[in-house]
């Protein structure tokens, strides 16, 4: 009997559960979520409180500003959304977090590939550390700037993700050529009209000569990348690089170049 594949399932723990699908529910991701092609499960934290307040956090131990989400109300909702899944129990768990890894193009192909992850959302100051110790939380950021919570972040990445799932985008290769696919940023787009307040779309792209623009394209975007990303540019060129391995290779009858190390 063949198994029905399963789909991929992100599962986002929010105080705000509200916020889901939000603009996930429109657009190429909107009607990849109509037709089944992924699935979406926003579950609220506070159902996992025991008081019947539905107390989630905390004052920080040390004094300080602010609140704390408690480490055993969020570990219990992690362990929640674990048992009532039917995904394998080895989903990426991320944690949406200013001072976690940068998220990659990378990373998003890998999470994409994979059953889908359970996505942390925080709020007031931050989470208590000894939950993200005790259930493996990746903690992700999307930049060096501070939001209100973990939600907005959590939609970027879903939306990554989402994009990069066979049937979603109508054409395969728009993905291929996009920004940071190939370690490069994306080169400049023109369509119709011909002529924008007297700025041509570049004669090039309007030759017909598929081998000139693909150089050019590619030009661009090295130009674009050295210009505005100089970390994604010496990245680039420290893979390009050909690493030298071996002696110095040299011809009939020249002499070895000598070194310190010669005698």
């Amino acid at each position: 009997m063949t198994s029905t594949p399963k789909i991929w399932h992100a599962t986002v723990l929010t105080l705000f559960p509200e916020m889901f699908p939000g603009p996930l529910g429109v657009s190429l991701a909107g009607k990849a979520l109509a037709l089944g092609l992924w699935a979406l499960e926003a579950r609220d934290i506070r159902d996992s409180a025991t008081d019947r307040h539905r107390s989630v956090d905390d004052t920080p131990a040390g004094g300080g500003p602010g609140m704390v989400l408690r480490a055993d109300v969020l570990a219990a909702a992690i362990d929640a959304a674990d048992v009532s899944s039917d995904r394998p129990k080895d989903r990426p768990r991320l944690l949406m977090s200013p001072r976690g890894r940068p998220l990659t193009q990378s990373r998003v192909v890998e999470l994409a590939a994979g059953p889908g992850p359970i996505i942390v959302c925080g709020r007031f100051e931050g989470i208590d550390q000894r939950v993200i110790e005790a259930r493996g939380l990746e903690e992700v950021s999307l930049g060096d700037y501070v939001l209100s919570g973990g939600e907005i972040a959590a939609l970027a990445l879903i939306d990554a993700c989402v994009r990069l799932l066979p049937g979603v985008m109508g054409k395969l290769a728009s993905g291929a050529d996009e920004s940071f696919s190939d370690g490069l940023l994306e080169y400049p787009q023109y369509t119709r009209p011909q002529d924008f307040e007297g700025r041509p779309i570049p004669e090039i792209l309007l030759s017909g000569d598929h081998a000139r623009v693909a150089a050019w394209r590619l030009a661009e975007a090295e130009a674009l990348t050295k210009a505005r990303r100089p970390d994604l540019w010496a990245a680039r060129q420290a893979q390009t690089r050909p690493a030298q391995t071996g002696p110095v290779q040299t011809r009939p009858g020249q002499k070895r170049p000598k070194n310190t190390t010669d005698g």
